[in-house]
């Protein structure tokens, strides 16, 4: 099955930068420029075998976030990629994301850190899928939602909760949670 994505939010926080190093590190070879605005990237790829893919791949990177047509651009280079490496975009996608504000998670409570002394909150970790694979989430709560999630911990019982994604270091860290709570089953 084919996904493409549509998330305009995602796309935006996709740094220049980013897609560059990426096609370096992926054989990718920068083939010229495009007036001022973008640079033409290509890769010629020859696969034998069940998915047999070939021929020369093309990407026109823009160089930076402000050229009118950088959304559509960027969702051509992530449709590109796939193609050429036989992934999905998500699995393009989640090499990009370091952030992604006002994302609603559905998962389970799998670690509780020792609360801090003198107060009623403390480190959780959260598994649950976050682009097409699980991940491990980590967060930071207090009062009621750390109460809440050693009970949704100790029950087995899926939360959900909003807040701002962030991948620090491959780590990823939710900042200000919000809207916490044990899910209706």
């Amino acid at each position: 099955m084919k996904f493409t994505v549509e998330d305009t939010q995602i796309i935006k926080n996709i740094e220049p930068q980013q897609l560059r190093d990426y096609l370096q590190s992926h054989g990718w070879y920068e083939d010229g420029q495009f007036l001022d605005n973008a640079t033409i990237w290509h890769k010629q790829v020859v696969e034998e075998g069940v998915h047999r893919r070939c021929g020369l791949f093309e990407i026109l990177l823009p160089n930076t976030k402000n050229v009118r047509d950088y959304l559509p651009r960027i969702r051509e280079a992530i449709e590109t990629l796939a193609a050429s490496e036989n992934l999905s975009q998500l699995e393009i996608l989640s090499d990009f994301i370091n952030n992604y504000p006002n994302l609603k998670l559905q998962g389970f409570v799998t670690q509780i850190a020792t609360p801090h002394e003198y107060k009623l909150s403390g480190e959780i970790t959260i598994i649950c899928p976050v682009f097409d694979k699980l991940r491990k989430i980590k967060a930071e709560l207090k009062d009621h939602n750390y109460i809440l999630a050693i009970i949704a911990y100790q029950e087995r019982l899926p939360i959900v909760c909003m807040g701002d994604l962030f991948k620090e270091n491959d780590i990823f860290v939710l900042k200000s949670p919000r809207g916490f709570q044990i899910e209706n089953i």
